[in-house]
């Protein structure tokens, strides 16, 4: 993969000084992703090109851990994209090579790392992937200032028939700090690829932010750079963008259609409860000092994750009756990418949670995050069976909304539920009153906690119960 930058700036060869990178020697780094070189083309007063050239060992990336999974035996392991594609270890190298030019500082030069300077920059096979992505490259460059040129790569030259590729070798130009310049390629690379090399975590927003700033926060299409840089992690994009830009939260529940939400009358805009929600229940799991826990009705694998980042969880199962939820999770997980350490850690299960399944019977903790609520009232005889008799799990905790609090919605008409899917939002008279009954027809002590802002008459939007084993006390 190359990428090449040039300036036409008056002493165009002082970008040397901002790249830390003499002109007159070839260099090389050997980086987590390969072995990357750093060669100067060219290198006057009137034009300065640094060429980065980053080679990926194929052999390599079979052995290495990260790329294995549950593929190991078909031909995808051995044969992809990742070696020639210029993504996300593209920009792990312009990270790790250019690391002073990309904050934007130069002791020696100060006014021209702060400076707009005349660059191009062309990059080789740029993957352009998703149902997004009409004219994608040019969305994404030129609200940054960019002239973009693409040059589709054919699959074929031989069978013209066959169409374009999904590659294209890509040329900017514009007039634009260097600083900035990098930044844009280390955020948009993966972006275009919509896949990122290594597991994503929590640490992936900051990274984001930092990147971001001074272009990403007014950048029209901020919201789909989030979503495809942090993997669709609904929890990160949203952290991301309150951190981007908090006015832009369209704050109330994230369970209510993105069409009805609404944020409660004569009230500041309430933060995204999704991270609240999982942090109560992480805070909860740690107060019981969980190591094996299973999240029953994981979805797409929001609480999963932040589990994952937490050694202190050592036995983490996830269960969604949708196998191809399921998949998804597994997707956004990354887990084919994990180590093996954590890939021993996570297990994925069909299963049902009114049904018994003894593969979830001995645990920690069992979680139902919002399931309940999803679950007809005359099948809940059924998940307590399956949950509290049959699992019989030390501890379990419940999240489901509070049916109370939906009045301070204005959006949300009354008498209607947040999700078309609810088969009810109990008050939290409602709620106490199944949950003590619960407790004590299976031996356990039921302690209730509040999610997100507390109203004084109408509580908190999302309520918790944490039922403890009366013998674990």
């Amino acid at each position: 993969m190359l990428v090449t930058i040039t300036s036409t700036a008056p002493a165009a060869s002082n970008m040397s000084h901002l790249l830390r990178k003499h002109p007159d020697r070839a260099q090389a780094f050997s980086l987590s992703v390969g072995t990357a070189h750093v060669f100067y083309p060219e290198a006057s007063d009137d034009r300065c090109t640094v060429a980065l050239l980053l080679e990926v060992d194929p052999i390599g990336l079979v052995r290495d851990k990260r790329f294995r999974g549950s593929d190991a035996g078909t031909l995808a392991r051995y044969v992809n994209d990742r070696p020639y594609a210029s993504s996300s270890m593209v920009a792990v190298a312009l990270g790790q090579v250019f690391r002073t030019a990309m904050n934007g500082t130069s002791e020696t030069f100060p006014e021209l790392a702060a400076s707009a300077l005349p660059l191009e920059i062309t990059v080789a096979a740029v993957p352009a992937r998703g149902r997004d992505t009409a004219g994608l490259v040019a969305r994404l460059f030129e609200p940054l200032g960019w002239a973009v040129d693409e040059s589709p790569i054919p699959l074929d030259p031989e069978f013209p028939e066959w169409g374009d590729s999904v590659y294209v070798d890509l040329a900017l130009r514009g007039k634009v700090r260097l600083g900035d310049a990098l930044r844009q390629l280390y955020v948009l690379l993966p972006v275009l690829d919509d896949s990122k090399h290594y597991w994503v975590s929590d640490d992936e927003v900051g990274k984001l932010v930092r990147a971001g700033e001074g272009w990403l926060p007014d950048h029209p299409e901020r919201d789909l750079i989030a979503r495809r840089y942090l993997a669709h992690q609904r929890s990160m994009v949203d952290a991301a963008n309150e951190l981007l830009d908090p006015s832009a939260r369209l704050g109330g529940l994230d369970d209510i259609p993105a069409d009805d939400a609404g944020e409660p009358a004569d009230r500041p805009r309430p933060a995204s409860l999704a991270p609240q929600r999982a942090e109560a229940v992480l805070a909860a799991l740690r107060d019981v000092g969980a190591r094996s826990v299973a999240d029953v009705g994981c979805g797409e694998g929001a609480l999963l994750r932040r589990m994952l980042a937490d050694p202190a969880f050592a036995k983490i199962i996830g269960t969604d009756v949708s196998a191809s939820v399921l998949a998804k999770a597994e997707r956004a997980l990354n887990l084919r990418e994990a180590g093996d350490h954590q890939r021993e850690r996570m297990q994925l299960l069909q299963s049902s949670v009114t049904y018994q399944d003894d593969r979830l019977a001995g645990l920690d903790a069992i979680v139902l995050m919002e399931v309940i609520e999803h679950v007809d009232e005359e099948r809940l005889p059924a998940l307590e069976a399956s949950v509290f008799g049959a699992a019989a799990p030390s501890a379990v905790i419940v999240t489901t909304p509070n049916g109370e609090y939906n009045a301070l919605f204005a959006a949300l008409p009354a008498g209607t539920f947040r999700h078309t899917d609810h088969r009810f939002e109990w008050t939290r008279a409602e709620f106490a009153a199944w949950a003590d009954g619960v407790a004590e027809r299976h031996g356990y002590v039921v302690e209730y906690r509040t999610v997100g802002d507390v109203d004084v008459d109408l509580g908190s939007p999302t309520q918790l119960a944490l039922f403890r084993k009366a013998t674990d006390r």
